[in-house]
């Protein structure tokens, strides 16, 4: 005797599985035109721990980014200079296909990666037109922890 055995969907009631055919047919999305950009900012934050390139248009529209973990580094190694480096190479890759030539650079935090960071972009083709440092600065901030008693 067959046993006869009702597959439960696991999508929520009213949702129907699309077919394979549909879904191959779909892809990841459509893809974007790159249009030319020729001047972009670069935000290169560096902390303790690790370091984030962000390369965005003017008006402030991400094209491209990195960090030391995309890029393969774990742990104690993700803030060093090499791996700013690399996450620089990475970005300016992926960035190629908008024709980036010059760049406003961010620099936002006390990590070792800011330094290699600045120096990755100038071995990589890119003409640095200005360097500002973005670091918050706390005006006086949080409260003193309490005196010790003796």
């Amino acid at each position: 005797m067959a046993s006869t055995q009702q597959t439960q969907s696991t999508l929520p009631a009213g949702r129907q599985a699309a077919p394979a055919a549909a879904k191959a047919a779909r892809g990841k999305g459509k893809k974007k035109n790159a249009r030319p950009v020729p001047h972009a900012c670069a935000y290169v934050q560096a902390t303790f721990n690790n370091t984030i390139l962000t390369l965005t248009d003017l008006n402030g529209n991400t094209l491209a980014w990195s960090s030391a973990g995309t890029c393969g580094f774990r742990g104690p190694k993700k803030a060093t200079p090499y791996a700013a480096s690399m996450i620089v190479k990475s970005a300016a890759e992926k960035a190629a296909e908008y024709g980036i030539r010059d760049l406003s650079v961010f620099v936002k935090g006390v990590g070792q990666g800011r330094d290699g960071a600045l120096r990755a972009l100038n071995a990589n083709g890119f003409n640095v037109v200005s360097i500002r440092d973005v670091t918050a600065l706390p005006h006086n901030g949080c409260r003193v922890r309490r005196a010790r008693r003796m």
